[in-house]
């Protein structure tokens, strides 16, 4: 869907993520700014909101921002996506490559939205993202209420019949996005993030973890295990460090004062210079 700049003119495409529920048939649209992860992950968010509970299982397209590697039996998930999944405790199921019966619920509802949403929203010109948004949602509502061919009743009468009594609860706290990276542990035992440097204990000086980021942050992992979360900081190059990560002698300098150092090496407390 094209959004128009109100100064410039220059028209930027928005995409269309499309959700429905299998047994009635219940649908969610929203337009984002593009496909990416956190668009991605966000419209699921939004979307158990809508639903006002979580499915047994996901069957998503093979999008990039989802699906890193497609497979017929052992699909490898992005990251965050999994722990999207992790976090509401809905199994994904990728659609396969190039079957579209595997996903025919939603293949569907993209058709009707483009038909019933999409089509009259053309003729109209929008400024912003909220104001298409809006409109979809208007466009959304009439979509759910239209009778469902071959079946009695309409979406909303079978959602409240049929999917909404099998939805999970939606979780206390909606997910908070994530991105994880993979990082080395320095010989210093600190692990660099944004650029930013964290310590982990000293006995994984060189192994692989992997790094959870959220806004406010930063959490290790070795093996599946948190080995520490740190407050996640903005100041680039400078260190945070726990001391219980250090070696015991590296503790022990740690706690020299520089009147310990000025003692032990004859120095005056004060050195004072001009130039």
């Amino acid at each position: 869907m094209p959004i128009q700049d109100s100064q410039t003119g220059e028209v930027r495409q928005a995409q269309i993520f499309v959700a429905v529920l299998g047994a009635s048939s219940y649908t969610y649209i929203e337009a984002t700014w593009s496909q990416s992860l956190p668009d991605w992950i966000g419209s699921h968010v939004r979307a158990f909101e809508f639903f006002g509970g979580v499915p047994e299982v996901l069957v998503p397209d093979n999008l990039r921002s989802g699906v890193t590697t497609a497979h017929r039996y052992e699909p490898e998930l992005n990251p965050t996506y999994q722990d999207l999944a992790t976090h509401y405790g809905v199994a994904v199921i990728p659609a396969r490559s190039r079957k579209p019966r595997d996903k025919a619920k939603v293949e569907n509802a993209v058709l009707l939205t483009e038909r019933w949403s999409g089509a009259p929203l053309r003729r109209q010109t929008f400024f912003t993202l909220a104001a298409l948004n809006a409109a979809m949602g208007q466009a959304l509502a009439t979509l759910n209420l239209r009778p469902v061919q071959k079946l009695p009743g309409s979406r909303p009468s079978r959602f409240l019949t049929l999917d909404q009594p099998a939805l999970r609860p939606l979780p206390p706290t909606p997910y908070e996005y994530a991105e994880w990276k993979k990082a080395r542990v320095h010989i210093d035992y600190h692990v660099e993030v944004d650029p930013h440097y964290y310590s982990v204990p000293y006995a994984l000086v060189r192994q692989l973890v992997d790094v959870r980021l959220t806004a406010h942050c930063v959490e290790c992992f070795y093996k599946g295990q948190r080995v520490r979360s740190h407050r996640r900081s903005s100041l680039k190059g400078q260190p945070t460090t726990v001391t219980a990560h250090m070696p015991t002698a590296h503790q022990a300098y740690a706690e020299w004062t520089p009147s310990h150092w000025s003692q032990l090496y004859g120095l005056p407390h004060t050195i004072c210079s001009v130039s």
